[in-house]
């Protein structure tokens, strides 16, 4: 999943970019609400980290701003500050969870995997279509319960389908999900995964959820639950 980390502590910011990235998401870190609004303007997030303490525009501002330009994304504070007027304030303003620092990177991860569930309208931390199975918390599928070997970006092209089932998803928006905004990205790329992806899934029983929709994108089929 895209997510966007505003946080003007360097070394913080460093520490999410790092970790996130090896959780399998791309990750847009900037380090004040200027920047963050322009990358919000430009790309689609599925999910928002924002300090209160932000130099310049405050994250309550920022978290203000990004509602009223209707964007959608679930939004986590991630503070120094503890007291509860400062958590009101937030979640007020359109936040929809507070971590109060220092945290372990556990919860913050778990308290992401919650928020990106729900706003996929999903509740449990599986997605499963048919014989498909998706582990969101061990990132692994499953296929008539037997292990479906997946690279890192099949995995992540897979979930987005499926988390946006029966949607089409343009092309565009997928390449979001493999490359930092600012990397440059082979147009091909999209079309050779959900190629492989097509193949892998068809496998011995004919299995073919992922439809090409002309000129639009590709859509998931089958109901997720």
């Amino acid at each position: 999943m895209k997510l966007l980390v505003v946080e003007d502590e360097a070394l913080l910011r460093h520490h999410l970019y790092t970790r996130l990235g090896e959780s399998g998401h791309v990750v847009e870190a900037v380090e004040d609400a200027e920047e963050a609004l322009y990358q919000a303007g430009q790309f689609h997030f599925d999910l928002a980290i924002i300090d209160l303490g932000l130099p310049g525009i405050s994250g309550l501002e920022l978290i203000t701003r990004l509602r009223s330009q209707d964007k959608t994304f679930p939004i986590l504070i991630l503070t120094a500050r503890g007291n509860w007027q400062d958590k009101v304030e937030g979640l007020a303003a359109g936040a929809d969870d507070y971590l109060v620092k220092p945290f372990q990177f556990e919860e913050l991860e778990a308290r992401l995997n919650a928020l990106l569930r729900r706003s996929s309208g999903f509740t449990q931390s599986t997605i499963a279509a048919g014989p498909l199975v998706l582990d969101l918390n061990r990132k692994q599928a499953t296929l008539d319960e037997q292990p479906l070997a997946l690279t890192a970006y099949e995995y992540r092209i897979l979930e987005y389908l499926m988390r946006h089932h029966q949607q089409v998803v343009a092309k565009d928006r997928l390449m979001e999900q493999l490359y930092p905004g600012d990397e440059e990205r082979d147009p091909n790329v999209i079309e050779v995964l959900v190629g492989r992806l097509r193949r892998k899934l068809e496998g011995e029983h004919g299995f073919k959820p992922i439809d090409t929709v002309r000129g639009l994108g590709y859509l998931f089929t089958e109901r997720c639950r």
